[in-house]
């Protein structure tokens, strides 16, 4: 059974699809320094790692090998912290692209953007059947929703028997595009476009910008779990520029302890 079955209560993103060594020396690129981040901030309390691969170039690619070798990687050095791939697109990859990635690589878990793998409005069986194959094999797939709209249609795509339930979703506060940074009243769109999800069904939040701590201390205050890391966010709360990916855990993790927020359990 996938350890991801249920979100974790804190998940890292130490580097994503867009940033590099440019933007920050300590985002991590390669499959060495992904499974050195993911240690770290696993020992200042991220329980698992949602992963991006890169090429020889530092590219963001969707490559089966790669990945394969990270989970081994991290299967051998934090056997403790599951692995969720990402099918992210960034405008090189079709759904059937994504959806082959998962079949050859069979991961506890994958990210999934609705609006990349269903882009079309009316009726998609293969996107259908890739969700419906997913579940019955045992993986985790966490719906990333940019949008209170995202939400609504997903929901109702799970109402319709196209996408099973229950959910787990990711609200997505703020954009790269048009650079936006994150606010934690952005939350309340998503929650209020939720109502109706499954029974059962989790969310957790990510945020871009500075103000990444305080939309997941709005989530933790609504019930929901947090992604924090590099890929969305490099910066302090005060504007200054993170060390690394652990320290903005064992940020995050403060926070939540003062408000106790933590459980004993993470």
């Amino acid at each position: 059974m996938s350890r991801l079955k249920r979100l974790p209560y804190i998940m890292l993103a130490p580097n994503g699809a867009r940033l590099g060594k440019s933007d920050h020396p300590a985002l991590p690129v390669t499959i060495a320094e992904t499974v050195s981040a993911a240690r770290s901030a696993h020992e200042a309390g991220a329980q698992a790692l949602h992963a991006h691969v890169r090429d020889a170039e530092g590219q963001h690619v969707l490559d089966a090998g790669l990945y394969r070798e990270l989970i081994a990687e991290m299967e051998r050095a934090v056997p403790d912290m599951p692995v969720q791939i990402t099918t992210e697109a960034v405008g090189r990859y079709t759904p059937a692209e994504q959806r082959a990635l998962v079949r050859e690589v069979m991961p506890e878990g994958v990210s999934v953007a609705l609006r990349e793998m269903w882009p079309g409005p009316g009726a998609d069986t293969e996107a259908a059947r890739f969700y419906g194959w997913a579940k019955e094999a045992g993986i985790a797939v966490q719906h990333i929703v940019y949008s209170p709209d995202d939400v609504r249609r997903l929901v109702g795509l799970t109402a319709d028997g196209d996408v099973p339930a229950p959910l787990q979703m990711l609200f997505v506060l703020g954009r790269y595009a048009t650079p936006a940074e994150g606010r934690p009243g952005d939350l309340n769109g998503f929650l209020a476009a939720s109502v109706d999800a499954p029974e059962g069904s989790e969310w957790a939040v990510c945020a871009f910008g500075r103000a990444e701590r305080a939309c997941l201390l709005a989530a933790a205050r609504h019930g929901g779990k947090m992604r924090i890391g590099f890929e969305n966010n490099i910066l302090r709360p005060d504007g200054s520029t993170a060390r690394d990916n652990a320290e903005q855990v064992i940020g995050l993790c403060e926070a939540l302890t003062s408000e106790g927020l933590l459980p004993a359990s993470v």
